[in-house]
């Protein structure tokens, strides 16, 4: 739901009623996130989107419906090519309709979502009394997103952590692309540059932008609690009066989910050889990207961005059969 809350949002503050469909469980061969929702607006627009499980017509309809009718449904679909497959591949659909009566608690929801901060929210999706049905309630307590069964009710629990982290240290091309891509990819992005002529927050649309030095940032956002094994670094500037004073506290972090270093393979070897002489063993070392990026054959700055973005996915996603790539040299700082 978190890609389609401004949809959601701007449906309720219009006093009108639309649909919204939430995938609360799958079984079998399914290809598709529990969680994953698809809004119908009262005009009959589709926001979100379940086409890759070949069933999103019959959600449509479905929704359709519930924002016609107020009723609340769970449907059991099966995917289409499913049988084929040999798993027997089932979505459930839980389908209500959406206004400002039926959800009343919807903007506390989508403003704890843009604040970053931690919400859950629960939705009776069946329950032998039909008033009980799609009821909600919200809490900021730390769930997984599932569908509990209880003796007398099913509950859709649906769970929005804060974004992941991604921070890029120096301003140029490559960081603009590469802040666009992140954005997309659902990560919060702060973007650090000692130089106050570059560090120029217009430059970078949707990003935090601050002027500091690059290892006394970081360690703020330690201190403040910041960064966690979600938490993306990426070093895009060659200056190492800035780079190893920033890895030699990087690498020493006891969590964090990726840390890489673009630049050309001399480059990297030459930052390699001052992080051993600094005291870096190769166990810690190795938790460095360097160069940062698979191996796309990048040739431009957004195609770099590209290639480093697909990396920080791999190893959120525990996928590290990787294969680096030297980038295009940007200005050092």
């Amino acid at each position: 739901m978190r890609d389609i809350v401004d949809d959601l949002l701007q449906v309720w503050s219009s006093g009108r009623t639309g649909g919204l469909a939430t995938i609360v469980r799958t079984g079998g061969y399914v290809d598709i996130p529990v969680g994953t929702a698809m809004l119908v607006d009262p005009d009959g627009m589709i926001y979100g989107s379940m086409a890759s499980t070949g069933i999103e017509d019959i959600v449509y309809e479905a929704t359709v419906q519930s924002a016609r009718t107020g009723q609340r449904a769970l449907h059991r679909l099966t995917v289409p090519g499913a049988e084929s497959a040999g798993d027997g591949g089932i979505i459930d659909v839980f389908t209500e309709p959406f206004s400002r009566g039926y959800f009343p608690e919807f903007p506390a929801v989508a403003a704890e979502i843009a604040e970053h901060r931690r919400i859950t929210v629960f939705t009776v999706v069946w329950n032998p009394e039909p008033g009980m049905i799609g009821q909600h309630l919200i809490t900021d307590k730390r769930h997984a997103t599932e569908l509990v069964s209880l003796p007398q009710s099913d509950i859709f629990v649906a769970s929005f952590a804060p974004p992941p982290l991604l921070v890029i240290f120096g301003a140029n091309t490559t960081t603009a692309a590469l802040a666009s891509q992140a954005q997309l990819l659902g990560y919060r992005v702060a973007i650090c540059d000692p130089r106050p002529a570059f560090a120029v927050p217009e430059s970078f649309p949707g990003a935090e932008v601050v002027c500091d030095w690059p290892h006394r940032y970081l360690n703020v956002l330690v201190a403040e609690g910041e960064v966690d094994a979600s938490t993306g670094i990426v070093l895009a500037t060659h200056d190492p009066q800035f780079e190893i004073p920033l890895l030699t506290v990087a690498l020493r972090l006891p969590e964090i989910g990726y840390i890489g270093v673009t630049g050309s393979a001399h480059t990297c070897t030459r930052r390699l050889d001052e992080l051993r002489a600094s005291g870096f063993d190769e166990t810690m070392l190795a938790r460095l990207h360097a160069p940062a990026g698979m191996d796309i054959g990048a040739a431009t700055a957004t195609e770099t961005a590209l290639a480093v973005a697909a990396e920080m996915v791999a190893a959120r996603n525990g996928r590290l059969g990787r294969i680096t790539v030297a980038f295009p040299a940007e200005a050092a700082i």
